[in-house]
């Protein structure tokens, strides 16, 4: 097996241009499962087969638990592009922090403008090598740089459409 490498800093180059140059794309379909409800005993796939599990509304909610939930996912997702993006602006500044862990706890609850539901994330980032004014200024800097970030500030382009029958993903 190969050794598993970081990404070149080279992803912190700029780019120059008028719209989204993509550089990676996946899709992820979810089912229903044996209740028919996503949330509730949903089956998440992602279209390269690597991402394969159950969903189950955690038992705070009414639900089962036993297995993982959109909160959970939205979380490890934010933590593991912050704490890449850390470790990007880290190298490129010389500074080891090989203990460096990012936390986000992402809340499920309800919105008090519209009275339905809201997301909240809060993201915990400890760098236990590093002095704390360089850590500081690292993490301002991934505040900027992590994709995640920008969107949970400004918002993301989502684009929501009926499938046609002919347009439908195909079952795994």
């Amino acid at each position: 097996m190969e050794p598993l490498n970081p990404p070149p800093v080279t992803l912190l180059d700029k780019y120059q241009g008028q719209d989204v140059q993509p550089l990676y794309s996946t899709t992820v379909t979810v089912t229903g499962g044996d209740a028919g409800h996503g949330r509730a005993s949903g089956v998440a796939r992602s279209d390269d087969g690597n991402l394969d599990l159950n969903l189950r509304m955690p038992e705070a909610l009414g639900g089962s638990g036993g297995g993982t939930n959109p909160e959970q996912l939205f979380a490890a997702g934010y933590a593991a592009c912050f704490h890449g993006a850390l470790m990007l602006l880290a190298a490129r500044a010389g500074i080891a922090a090989p203990d460096a862990s990012v936390a986000v706890t992402v809340e499920f609850g309800r919105d008090p403008m519209d009275g339905l539901f809201v997301l909240t994330a809060h993201t915990r980032v400890q760098m236990p090598d590093v002095e704390r004014t360089i850590a500081e200024e690292l993490v301002r800097n991934t505040e900027r740089f992590c994709p995640y970030t920008k969107m949970a500030r400004k918002g993301i382009v989502n684009i929501v459409a009926l499938a046609t029958n002919h347009d439908a993903p195909d079952e795994p």
